[in-house]
């Protein structure tokens, strides 16, 4: 195995749940670790994809023995992005590396650009610990991927779509509960309106009602309910929309249609989704307002005592906004880089039992531990090779709640034992000092 890195184009090995080879059709690039003793394969055949249309990147690590704990993987947020992971986006992987079979873990992100235009994501780190193949002890390396740059582009005729929205489907339905045209007052009418579509996440679906000024009649809005699908790989769900009407008083007015303009991924084609509005009529007087006589003279002395207060006001914030947006600034990231802010990540993960994120938050909070590294500690150790064997193993059962547990243990106790060190020795006079 040579020990430089090797970048080439082969042929994607597409993921089994049963750790199976089999060939597709994609482009991939192959990259070695300095050690020679782990690869990293990462394949993202496609660079254009229309805004709400994912782009499929799988980073793929293999060792010659096994893993003892998960690699950590890479969030690759970035704006205007949707990063996501399908379901089974985590698979075993075995796949032959100069003339052996090694053993590995396979990840699939789905990236849809949310916005026209150009996006780069740059080199990430991938993380692996693997056991060495002569001592069986843990070794751990660290893998780049390329820089990947690709781009969300507008199908010709939908570039004048405001917001764009491409699907496969997309219908809307509409329900009105109760008689719009023989309300009295202290009747209600709820409208509903429910979008469905396949092809995208319903998050890129616009707002459907907008509000309706009647005489005589109040609307209050409920918020948005959005629920999201996944049959087979394709994405799909619907965005629920309500209003309540409610009479107070006698008057009419119209509720307007709902129109919503999409791309279909299909036809290829822009199409238009409508549901109809609705007449509103309520019979009697007009509401009342329950409002005193107003003394007009009060609300002009009022309103320029109100200007003096703003522009007084105005002035204080151009001269305090910088030290005071510096000030909160630094406290926030002082808060942000403290070691309390990173335990509490690293005990979420641990309450969570999520290996992805344990690694990152165990890295982040042993860097702001002042003495020794707690990651070095015999109990961590244990407990990290205990948890690693677990599931990955042979001979795992899948069922690694002790080695939580222990994990758990394990750095409590190193977090005490570290905060019991820096505490002593802030307590000790420095050399040369009078006591």
């Amino acid at each position: 195995m040579k020990k430089l890195a090797l970048i080439t184009v082969m042929m994607l090995l597409a993921p089994l749940a049963n750790a199976q080879e089999e060939n597709a059709g994609a482009e991939e690039i192959l990259i070695e670790a300095e050690n020679g003793q782990a690869v990293l394969e990462v394949s993202f055949p496609e660079t254009e994809a229309i805004p709400g249309q994912p782009l499929e990147l799988r980073l793929t690590v293999l060792v010659p023995t096994y893993l003892p704990s998960p690699p950590v993987w890479p969030g690759l947020e970035a704006p205007n992005l949707l990063i996501r992971l399908p379901s089974r986006s985590t698979n075993p992987r075995s796949a032959p590396v100069d003339g052996e079979t090694w053993n590995g873990v396979s990840r699939l992100y789905r990236i849809s650009p949310m916005v026209p235009g150009d996006f780069f994501i740059p080199p990430q780190e991938v993380t692996v610990t693997y056991a060495d193949p002569d001592t069986n002890e843990p070794v751990t390396a660290t893998l780049n991927t390329p820089e990947l740059g690709f781009a969300g582009v507008l199908p010709a005729g939908a570039e004048n779509l405001d917001p764009f929205v491409a699907a496969a489907s997309l219908e809307l339905e509409q329900t009105v509960d109760g008689d719009p045209a023989g309300m009295t007052p202290g009747d209600s009418v709820k409208r509903t309106i429910v979008a469905k579509v396949s092809g995208t996440s319903p998050m890129f679906l616009p707002a459907l009602m907008t509000q309706a000024q009647i005489e005589g009649v109040a609307a209050y809005p409920d918020e948005p309910v959005m629920t999201e699908t996944e049959d087979r790989g394709e994405i799909g769900g619907t965005r629920t929309e309500s209003t309540t009407f409610v009479a107070e008083g006698g008057g009419s007015g119209e509720v307007p249609p709902v129109t919503v303009e999409w791309y279909n991924l299909e036809t290829e084609t822009v199409e238009t989704a409508t549901v109809e509005g609705f007449s509103i009529s309520v019979d009697g007087p007009p509401a009342k307002s329950d409002e005193p006589p107003r003394d007009w003279r009060l609300l002009a002395l009022a309103g320029i005592a109100g200007l003096i207060t703003v522009a007084i006001v105005a002035v204080l914030f151009r001269r305090f906004r910088e030290p005071v947006s510096q000030h909160f600034a630094e406290r926030r990231e002082a808060r942000l880089a403290s070691e309390e802010h990173a335990w509490r990540q690293l005990h979420k993960a641990l309450a969570d039992r999520d290996a992805a994120a344990l690694r990152p938050a165990l890295d982040v909070w042993a860097g702001r531990v002042r003495g020794s590294d707690p990651r070095q500690r015999q109990g961590v150790q244990k407990a990290l090779i205990a948890l690693g064997a677990a599931k990955y193993g042979r001979g795992a059962t899948g069922s690694n709640s002790d080695a939580w547990r222990m994990l758990n243990d394990a750095l409590t106790a190193a977090r005490k034992t570290a905060r019991h060190e820096t505490a002593t020795a802030a307590a000790l006079p420095g050399l040369n000092q009078r006591v």
